[in-house]
């Protein structure tokens, strides 16, 4: 940690001092460095949002590997993680910055400006907790007086960003007298005063995701989750995302369709998705055969921009195998140009209002006595269910009318199961850090994510059937800093809150 934030000095791209909004997201320029005292809090917030979402991108670059959503060149299967990068953008790009924002919020009196930035604080230290277990927190800003600071209890500091979600709900929801708005520097909601109330109904939908998590070891009730996300997003136009202008490139564009097409490192799709999409693990009882989403994402190919034949199913890569899928034969699924999570302008999604809605069918589910083998849930939960699969629908453009009236996915409000919710809620968040925590919420039951089956071995796997469980502490902090331990077999080994 010594290394990351000895500097008092905030390290913030000099891009991101102008005013237009397009400059916050210049990821490919060299940072700059400035000093604080020549910095406004508008200059320090846009940096903040745009390491927020980015610090998840690069953990999903893992996760999603071994939640099996992709593989590396088509096919490979992740090793464990110390998942470095988003460590270093956490404790380098983000908390500092966000120390020195509040700091400046508060001489102004900016009480709604600071509440953002308690949102994004929360929103950071629980993923680190997400990824790590013990995280350093109540030391990492403090480097003249802690050079190597110690690691924080994970369930404590998981309990503190709650504290930081509640206080920022309630400023929120109380007048500013400040007068001070978020303007163009609001690169996720654009400013203003409708501005903070989207972050408001952010807050509360980020907290029912981490009620979600708390079920597990009885931190919290279906109840309480209910009650977050009932004021939480309300459609689409909520969804927490970092857009990329013209003159940007998102990074799943860059990889896995620029580099596959120059023969480098992609990632292609896994079979566990494909299998939940094209009739194979949830047969289709109506006119259709595939759903719809899978052309607005993915394309069926023999070799670059060669198309398999159209009689051809959806065939989807094994994680960790040699390029057949589950039928044996070649697969043939590769992420699609210009789909909607690989044109060069698609945005990177933190957290969606179809997720809030597969919150509170899960929740309803669950409040109603549901287990992960029964049957039936509350009305506002089947409610909620459709609801999520249409938001999804509309986002990705296509028409969900002939899925959602198809028996195999219109179940009925008796006939629903967990495994429909949580398989709906997997499609809908691909590339989500948040699966990984949905598959350690359920112990990576195939009950409940149907046909999940353990990465195929290699002989050199080292955890030969076992699941990845966390990030390993990166050698850069083990290396420096004696309070924090290197521990490769903790990847294996869940942290409190999966327990």
């Amino acid at each position: 940690m010594k290394k990351h934030i000895i500097q008092l000095i905030l390290v913030v791209s000099t891009f991101f001092i102008a005013v237009g909004c397009d400059d916050y997201l210049d990821v490919n320029t060299p940072s700059g460095v400035q000093d604080e005292s020549d910095l406004e809090a508008k200059d320090i917030m846009a940096p903040i949002m745009r390491n927020t979402v980015t610090a998840n991108y690069y953990a999903a670059i893992t996760f999603g590997n071994y939640v099996q959503y992709f593989g590396s060149y088509g096919f490979g299967a992740s090793g464990f993680t110390t998942n470095a990068t988003t460590w270093n953008v956490i404790y380098t790009d983000i908390l500092p910055n966000i120390k020195s924002l509040k700091a400046k919020t508060a001489v102004t009196g900016a009480l709604h400006y600071e509440a953002v930035a308690k949102i994004l604080e929360a929103i950071n230290m629980s993923f680190a907790v997400e990824c790590w277990g013990d995280v350093t927190y109540s030391q990492a800003t403090e480097p003249t007086l802690y050079q190597y600071p110690m690691l924080d209890d994970g369930e404590t500091v998981y309990n503190q960003t709650f504290d930081l979600l509640n206080e920022a709900i309630a400023t929120l929801e109380a007048p500013d007298p400040s007068g001070i708005f978020l303007g163009s520097e609001d690169i996720i909601y654009g400013g203003g005063t409708e501005g903070y109330a989207k972050w408001l109904r952010a807050a509360y939908t980020y907290k029912a995701r981490m009620q979600l998590k708390m079920m597990k070891n009885g931190g919290t009730t279906a109840s309480d989750v209910l009650a977050s996300i009932n004021k939480g997003f309300t459609s689409n136009d909520d969804d927490f995302q970092l857009d990329y202008p013209d003159d940007k490139t998102n990074p799943y564009y860059s990889t896995n369709i620029v580099q596959r097409s120059t023969s480098n490192i992609f990632n292609a799709v896994n079979d566990q998705l494909i299998s939940l999409m094209n009739g194979s693990q949830y047969p289709f009882n109506g006119t259709i055969t595939e759903d719809p989403r899978l052309t607005a994402m993915f394309v069926k190919e023999t070799a670059v921009g060669v198309a398999s034949p159209s009689t051809d199913p959806w065939r989807g890569f094994l994680n960790g195998g040699t390029g057949l899928s589950s039928d044996g034969q070649p697969a043939n699924v590769y992420y699609k140009d210009g789909g909607f999570h690989t044109s060069s302008t698609s945005p990177l999604i933190l957290i969606t209002y179809a997720e809030a809605m597969f919150i509170k069918a899960e929740a309803e589910f669950l409040a109603n006595g549901g287990t992960t083998t029964s049957t039936g849930t509350t009305a506002s939960g089947y409610s909620a269910y459709l609801a999520g699969i249409q938001a999804n629908m509309t986002k990705l453009d296509v028409s969900g009318v002939a899925y959602l009236a198809d028996t195999a996915v219109n179940v009925g409000q008796s006939n629903l199961q967990l495994n429909q919710i949580m398989k709906e809620k997997y499609i809908a968040n691909i590339h989500n850090t948040e699966t990984f925590s949905d598959f350690r919420r359920y112990n990576f039951s195939s009950n409940v994510f149907k046909g999940l089956a353990l990465r195929i071995q290699q002989p050199e796997d080292e955890y030969l059937g076992q699941w990845f469980v966390r990030a390993v502490y990166p050698t850069s902090e083990t290396n420096s800093n004696t309070n924090i331990p290197y521990d490769e077999t903790s990847c294996v080994t869940n942290i409190w809150l999966f327990e």
